[in-house]
């Protein structure tokens, strides 16, 4: 008499474990440190070059503010705006100025933008925070915008493009933000709501989904890529290969890709012009009409 052969049991996934990156990733205060080191020389150089304005206010907040980086062509060359991460709770631009440097010398102007932080304000308060980032930039530049963003800068990105941009300022165009690129972003935020990192983000169950942009209408003629590093978790990879499918499905121009390295090491593509990333989204912001 034949047996069926037993069936293994797929184990539990330890939320906790795959969304702790600090953990994962020991070094991560060095590369913190070089972030900081790197962001401030980027700041000298472009100073110097009278290509930067930095603490350009666009809120009421001493952390709403924006460091803009121009190219050679000013402020008529595209535009593009850099979310940094932090899960929220962490990061300032101050160390983020660097990640403008492959766009600006592939002719992108870069907005490196600021946002308050959980748990003193609530992730939708951030979210209607990097919205006025926008309208800010409409109002300086008059131009359309892409916007890109690491880790919780990736969700914010992706907040951005799905955004009703007439009901929120109707003197801006319908696709303000018609395309974005977010790079180990969190899409479900419903998945943080039983981790320790929730005791600062305060998120409900119906919170949490209300903020999350993989469940919000979007836009069809919208394109968001969501990339991830090859050595990141599998919730974070399911992550952006679930909202690149999801949206790619009620007709959003979506891609999902991996580039090498770990969360941190990943987005080090952004200060090289001649990266695969850096050419990606030089040819997202070029397809933007003014």
């Amino acid at each position: 008499m034949s047996r069926k052969p037993l069936e293994t049991p797929m184990a539990a996934v330890d939320y906790e474990t795959e969304y702790n990156l600090r953990a994962r990733v020991p070094e991560h205060p060095e590369i913190f440190l070089r972030w900081a080191r790197d962001a401030e020389l980027y700041r000298a150089e472009m100073l110097k070059r009278d290509r930067a304005e930095l603490g350009l206010s666009y809120g009421d907040t001493p952390r709403q503010f924006i460091d803009l980086f121009l190219p050679e062509a000013g402020e008529k060359a595209p535009l593009a705006m850099y979310i940094h991460g932090g899960y929220w709770r962490s990061h300032d631009p101050s160390s983020s100025s660097h990640m403008a440097r492959g766009l600006n010398e592939r002719g992108i102007a870069v907005a490196v933008a600021g946002y308050d932080l959980c748990p003193m304000m609530t992730l939708a308060d951030i979210i209607e925070q990097i919205r006025r980032a926008c309208i800010f930039l409409w109002q300086r530049f008059g131009r359309r915008v892409l916007v890109y963003g690491h880790s919780a800068g990736g969700h914010l990105a992706a907040a951005m493009v799905a955004t009703d941009w007439h009901a929120l300022y109707p003197r801006a165009p319908a696709d303000l933000v018609a395309a974005g690129y977010s790079i180990s972003g969190v899409f479900d935020l419903t998945q943080l709501v039983g981790l320790a990192m929730n005791q600062d983000l305060r998120l409900t169950a119906e919170d949490a989904r209300r903020v999350s942009p993989l469940f919000w209408p979007v836009p069809a003629a919208r394109a968001l890529d969501t990339v991830v590093g090859d050595l990141e978790t599998g919730e974070f990879k399911r992550q952006s290969r679930t909202m690149a499918e999801t949206w790619r499905q009620a007709g959003a121009d979506t891609r999902y890709a991996e580039f090498p390295g770990h969360h941190f090491a990943v987005i080090d593509a952004l200060i090289d012009p001649q990266s695969a990333m850096v050419a990606r989204i030089v040819e997202l912001t070029r397809r933007i009409k003014a």
